[in-house]
C-alpha cells in the first residue's frame, strides 16, 4: 500500500516550541502481556491477535482489527469506541482476571495539554464502555501520553506512561503506575523508571524469566532503543541505540507479541513515511528481520498494542490420514506432485491412476511443531519450501528441513477450507500462482486469501 506520509503527533513538536503559545493469556512467561505459549494452536482452536488503533484520519475513535497470524489484520468493528469527551490515541489493550478486556489511552491530541489517561472496558473486544479519566498525580504535569499495560509475574497490573512537565512539555520520562485494587480504579504514586531517563517515550516492557526488557523511543535521535533491568522500576541499562536493529529512524510506539513459532514480533509506527511496520527476532532481541509494512492497515492504523489469545473455532484436520487438497477458487484443480514440485493441475475422476496418486498426501504432525502439519507423498518425501517454491524432498533430519516442512493451519475463506502458513516464515502462505504452489507473504487482499485457501477432500488414491 502506498500512502502519503503523515506527521507523527510529535514530529513537529520541536518546531512548534518556536510558535506562540500503549486475553492476557499467561504461558511459560506469566509476566508477558498478551503472550500465549509458543506453539501452533491445537486442532479445533485458533490463535487470535487483536489491536485497537486510532486512525490516521481520526483520533476521536478506534477501530478493532483481528488476525490469526499477526500479519493480515482484518476489520472486526469500525468506530468500536468513541470516548464521551476528548480524544483517544495510543490505546493499549489487555485481558484482566475478571474476564474483561481493558484499554487505556491518551485523552488529548498532541497539541493540547493532557494530564489524564482514559480507561474503558469490554466483554467482547468489540463493544466498549467508558470507565473514567485518571489524572496522573505528577506536579506541574503537562502531558501524560502513551499508557501501556504491563502485567508482572506476580500478577500485579501496571501502566507505563510517558509524562512531561511544564518545565519542558516535550521532554518525556516513563513512569510506572501500579493498580492497588482489582477493579483498576486506584493507582499507586507514579515512579520514574530509573536508567531510561528523560527524553524517552512510548516505553513498552516484557518480562522473560527474571529480566525486564524495555523498548523505548529516544525523542532526540528518533530511534527505538533497547534496555534491560532486573527490577520493573529499574535501574535499566540501555544497551542498544541508534539504528541498532535496522528499523530506521522516525519510529515510535513499539509493541511486542510472541508468535506461534516462538519468534518475537515488534510492531512500530513508521510515522516518518506513513507506514506501520513489523520485525521479528528469533534470538531474544539480539537481531531482527528486515521490517515490513503491515498489509491492509498500514497507513490507516496508528499506535497500538497487541493481545494474543487461543480461542475455539479453529481448523480441525485429522492427522495420519490421506487427503487430497482442492483449490477454493479453482474447484477442479488440486495439489499434485509433478517433477518433484507442487502444482495445481486439474484432477477429475477420469485422471490416470498415477495422477490420482500424485494428488494424494498423508497428513502428519508437523516436524517442527506437532500442533502444526506436514505432508508426505507416496514415496515418503515431504512437502517443504525451498527458495519459496513448494517442492518434495526426503527428510534430512535437520531443524531447517523440519521448519521448512511444517505449516500452521489457519481458517480459509470458504467453509471447511484451510490456509497453510509457513512455520518459519510467519505471514507467508502456500499460495497458487500460475497454477504453481509457492510460499508468499500475505498482502491483505481477498484474492490472496482465496488463492491460499484449500479444501481437504477425500483422497484421490
Amino acid at each position: 500500500m502506498t500512502t502519503r506520509p503523515t506527521p507523527s503527533r510529535r514530529a513537529l513538536l520541536r518546531a512548534l516550541t518556536a510558535l506562540p503559545a500503549s486475553a492476557l493469556v499467561l504461558g511459560e512467561f506469566p509476566g508477558l502481556l498478551g503472550t500465549a505459549l509458543a506453539a501452533a494452536p491445537p486442532s479445533g482452536s485458533a490463535t487470535r491477535y487483536t489491536i485497537v488503533p486510532f486512525l490516521n484520519s481520526n483520533d476521536g475513535t478506534v477501530n478493532v482489527y483481528q488476525s490469526d497470524d499477526a500479519t493480515d489484520f482484518r476489520l472486526a468493528k469500525a468506530s468500536a469506541y468513541t470516548p464521551p469527551s476528548n480524544r483517544i490515541r495510543d490505546a493499549s489493550i489487555f485481558k484482566h482476571t475478571d474476564g474483561y478486556y481493558y484499554i487505556t489511552y491518551t485523552t488529548h491530541t498532541w497539541q493540547d495539554v493532557s494530564t489524564t489517561i482514559g480507561f474503558a472496558r469490554s466483554a467482547d473486544r468489540l463493544n466498549w464502555t467508558f470507565l473514567y479519566d485518571y489524572t496522573v498525580p505528577i506536579a506541574n504535569l503537562s502531558r501524560a501520553w502513551a499508557p501501556e499495560w504491563f502485567v508482572d509475574s506476580d500478577g500485579s497490573v501496571n501502566v507505563i506512561v510517558s509524562c512531561s512537565t511544564t518545565d519542558d512539555q516535550w521532554i518525556f520520562t516513563p513512569y510506572r503506575l501500579r493498580a492497588t485494587n482489582s477493579a483498576l480504579t486506584a493507582w499507586s504514586s507514579p515512579v520514574a523508571l530509573a536508567g531510561i531517563g528523560e527524553n524517552h517515550i512510548d516505553t513498552f516492557i516484557v518480562k522473560i524469566g527474571s529480566t525486564y526488557h524495555a523498548f523505548t523511543k529516544n525523542e532526540t535521535t528518533k530511534y527505538i532503543e533497547y534496555a534491560t533491568a532486573s527490577n520493573l522500576n529499574g535501574p535499566y541499562t540501555i544497551s542498544r541505540t541508534g539504528d541498532w536493529a535496522g528499523w530506521g529512524s522516525y519510529r515510535e510506539g513499539p509493541a511486542l507479541v510472541q508468535l506461534d513459532n516462538g519468534a518475537w514480533r515488534l510492531f512500530f509506527d513508521g510515522y516518518g513515511d506513513g507506514n506501520y511496520y513489523y520485525s521479528d527476532s528469533y534470538d531474544t532481541f539480539a537481531t531482527w528481520s528486515t521490517p515490513k509494512a503491515m498489509p491492509a492497515v498500514s497507513g490507516t492504523a496508528r499506535h497500538f498494542t497487541v493481545i494474543k489469545e487461543t480461542v475455539s473455532g479453529g481448523v480441525t484436520l485429522a492427522k495420519n490420514v490421506t487427503r487430497s487438497f482442492r483449490s477454493v477458487n479453482y474447484t477442479t484443480r488440486h495439489w499434485m506432485r509433478q517433477s518433484g514440485l507442487l502444482n495445481l493441475p486439474v484432477v477429475t475422476a477420469s485422471s490416470t491412476t498415477a495422477e490420482k496418486q500424485a494428488a494424494t498426501f498423508t497428513v502428519v504432525p508437523g516436524l517442527a511443531d506437532s500442533n502444526g502439519y506436514s505432508f508426505r507423498d507416496a514415496a515418503g518425501n515431504y512437502l517443504r519450501h525451498y527458495s519459496f517454491r513448494a517442492r518434495f524432498d526426503p527428510n534430512d533430519g535437520t531443524s531447517t528441513f523440519a521448519k521448512d516442512a511444517t505449516f500452521i493451519a489457519r481458517t480459509g475463506t470458504a467453509s471447511g477450507s484451510v490456509r497453510f502458513e509457513s512455520y518459519n516464515y510467519p505471514g507467508y502462505y502456500l499460495r497458487h500462482y500460475d497454477y504453481q504452489l509457492r510460499v508468499e507473504q500475505a498482502d491483505g487482499t481477498d484474492l490472496f486469501r482465496q488463492d491460499s485457501s484449500f479444501v481437504p477432500v477425500t483422497a484421490w488414491a
